[in-house]
């Protein structure tokens, strides 16, 4: 098993699992990408029960407001090392401080974030520095998926080689911009199709990919979503782009996505022109867009800088010639970067991956260089993908080959692969010196075993259950990331599991073991399903539109805090006597100290002031009859079920729960 896939089932970073193996007795190398199959099992049953360990330590700490150790020791500085990129979870896992004190940190220096979200590494060495830590950049990859790291360094290596034989392809265009801005409506002006009226709620919510003529040239445009949920998709979309249009509401003016846009753009370095739309509109005011731009350092071409504006309504026609004579003249003046090689092995990016009912897995890929065939094996990375069956273009009518800078379907894959890999044709695979890693398709339709079966061992928090089939793997990714950043410390949001296709029987039998919701996203119940799902009590949500499926999911979460409860200290008495001692129990005595006690389910044992125990009491007795309730000063004895690691001298604290709101 790939250490990577063991720290994805573990819920946790390849750094982490590997820092903290030693101490489970595990010692497999810092540098470890393998661990033999059944000593993976070992670890995850090792870091279980330390979980757990953890987790009664947390639990004796945060209900009696101490510190019991774990999170409540913290670092008092030192040196860290952290990646370039690091969530705000991780990065107080690192420093061993409490989240809040991480987050009211950044909140001081004007970072407004969540625990789930990522920071770079400019600002964590900042806030780093802050709490007194000297911050180190670390030299080893974050990614968990490390082969496509390879294979990422492998593509550019080809695209840059001078070496090579290279002919002119067609640009490929990436279309940004805030959500409801018109990218998508700007991309049928162009096409002279109707591809919003195919997507729920008109918003885009996959990538897609198509091809225009415009003067005997061909151009490719990627269209990717504008939603907040999508930033991964849109990230990807700029990385395998030449050249961006910005698409900018003459109506509406800069928004937040928007501006995250640019900032992709920019960290790929690539040209852009901004496609001032919706100037058909009463409200439009194109100069207010353009000192928006201003203001962010984008100074348009006609106020003396260097950005090209074209003003354009997507709805009327007007200013689209103008906009694609635009994309050519860049493609013109960027002519020794938009070029490659046809004759080698094809290799290229998956830009989308999902499961279709009449032919199975399928992928588009962006084809960057060399022509892929009919025909020819792929790989991604180490892993086998299958032989191409049939290819089909934009249109959906079949194709011989694709050459460089031409977006293709791909029929006859043996499993979906993850959006943004990279696939290469490899030849005659019986000469192949690879390691196929069939498992993957497994882990990939599972998520993981054991994670499923892997019920939390408790913790002050709630936990939302979920089994989640979308259609296409793009929006997969895109839910996962938005449940994520949901995530609040009382509340926390457990994929089950995930998967491409229709809900089946299976899933719900998953679902109903453990306790989970099933959710769909543009996906349906196979045909017995329904009535299986009625039967076992299982919920089957379906949703069409994303943002739809994060309010269900937040209008539960906001149902579950008004059901919290709080731990109240009532009373406390000191053992003086231990009467009788059992494998799972005890029987003790002795006088209230103070408060009151009443039988109770949460009651802490204390020795000194390091709390030993929790348990509960299920019996209360005064002059040997059984009472409900004891005041302060008197004497009684109590049953306490729970470890029996009782002994004279001891305190036990008596909690009751109290409900929130």
């Amino acid at each position: 098993m790939n250490v990577a896939e063991l720290a994805r089932r573990l819920k946790t970073t390849s750094n982490e699992l590997l820092e903290k193996l030693p101490g489970l007795g595990f010692d497999i190398g810092k540098r470890a990408i393998k661990v033999d199959d059944r000593i993976a099992m070992k670890i995850m049953e090792a870091w279980r029960v330390q979980a757990k360990k953890e987790w009664e330590q947390r639990k004796l700490s945060e209900i009696r407001g101490g510190s019991a150790g774990g999170e409540g020791v913290e670092k008092t500085g030192g040196t860290i090392k952290i990646p370039a990129v690091i969530t705000v979870r991780e990065l107080a896992s690192v420093m061993a401080l409490p989240i809040n004190k991480l987050l009211a940190t950044l909140m001081k220096n004007g970072v407004l974030v969540s625990m789930n979200e990522r920071i770079d590494f400019d600002t964590a060495s900042i806030i780093g520095e802050e709490l007194g830590f000297t911050v180190e950049a670390d030299d080893v990859t974050k990614e968990d998926d490390a082969v496509n790291v390879v294979s990422q360094e492998k593509l550019k290596g080809i695209l840059t080689d001078e070496t090579s034989v290279k002919a002119t392809r067609p640009p490929v265009i990436v279309v940004m911009g805030h959500v409801d801005h018109g990218k998508t409506k700007i991309l049928d002006a162009i096409r002279k199709t109707d591809v919003v009226a195919t997507e729920s709620g008109g918003i885009t919510q996959h990538i897609g990919a198509y091809q225009v003529h415009k003067n005997g040239r061909l151009i490719t445009f990627i269209d990717t979503p504008g939603h907040e949920a999508f930033t991964a998709m849109r990230s990807r979309g700029a990385r395998v782009a030449d050249i961006a249009i910005l698409v900018v509401a003459a109506d509406d003016g800069v928004q937040p996505q928007t501006k995250e846009a640019i900032k992709i753009i920019q960290d790929a370095k690539i040209p852009f022109v901004v496609a001032i739309n919706k100037i058909d509109k009463p409200e439009a005011d194109i100069e207010k867009a353009k000192s928006d731009l201003s203001a962010l350092g984008l100074l348009p071409e006609d106020w003396g800088g260097n950005v090209v504006c074209v003003p354009v309504s997507a709805k009327e026609g007007t200013g689209i010639e103008d906009l694609l004579e635009t994309l050519l003249l860049i493609a013109d003046l960027n002519a020794e970067s938009i070029m490659s090689d046809p004759d080698r092995a094809a290799i290229g990016t998956i830009i989308e991956s999902h499961i279709s009912k009449g032919e199975g897995r399928v992928a588009t890929i962006l084809v960057q260089a060399g022509t892929l065939k009919a025909g020819d094996n792929l790989c991604s990375g180490s892993d086998f993908c299958g032989k191409v069956r049939a290819l089909k273009d934009y249109k959906g009518e079949d194709i011989k080959d694709a050459a460089p800078g031409t977006p293709v379907k791909i029929i006859g894959l043996k499993f979906a692969p993850e959006v943004g890999s990279i696939l290469e044709a490899c030849g005659d695979i019986k000469e192949l010196n690879r390691d196929f890693k069939q498992h993957r398709l497994n882990a990939q339709k599972d998520f993981s075993v054991f994670s499923a079966n892997q019920e939390e061992s408790g913790g002050n928090f709630k936990t939302i259950n979920l089994i989640i089939k979308a259609d296409v793997l793009g929006s997969l990714e895109a839910i996962i990331e938005s449940l994520a950043k949901l995530e609040t410390p009382e509340i926390k949001i457990k994929i089950i599991s995930k998967g491409l296709g229709i809900i089946t029987e299976a899933d719900v039998l998953k679902a109903e073991a453990a306790g989970a919701e099933l959710i769909g996203f543009k996906v349906k119940p196979a045909g017995t399903v329904a009535s299986l799902a009625r039967d076992k009590k299982v919920d089957i949500k379906l949703y069409e539109v994303i943002y739809h499926l994060l309010e269900a999911i937040q209008e539960k979460m906001k149902i579950i805090k008004s059901q919290e409860v709080t731990q109240k200290l009532v009373g406390k008495l000191k053992v003086v006597k231990v009467f009788h001692k059992e494998s799972r129990s005890m029987i003790v005595g002795g006088p209230v100290v103070e408060g009151g006690l009443i039988p109770t389910d949460t009651a802490i044992v204390v020795r000194g002031t390091e709390p030993i125990t929790v348990g509960k009491v299920t019996r209360l007795e005064c002059f040997r009859k059984a009472v409900e309730h004891v005041v302060e000063g008197q004497e009684c004895g109590l049953t306490f079920e729970g470890k029996p690691l009782i002994e004279e001298g001891d305190v036990i604290e008596f909690y009751q729960e109290e409900k929130k709101g």
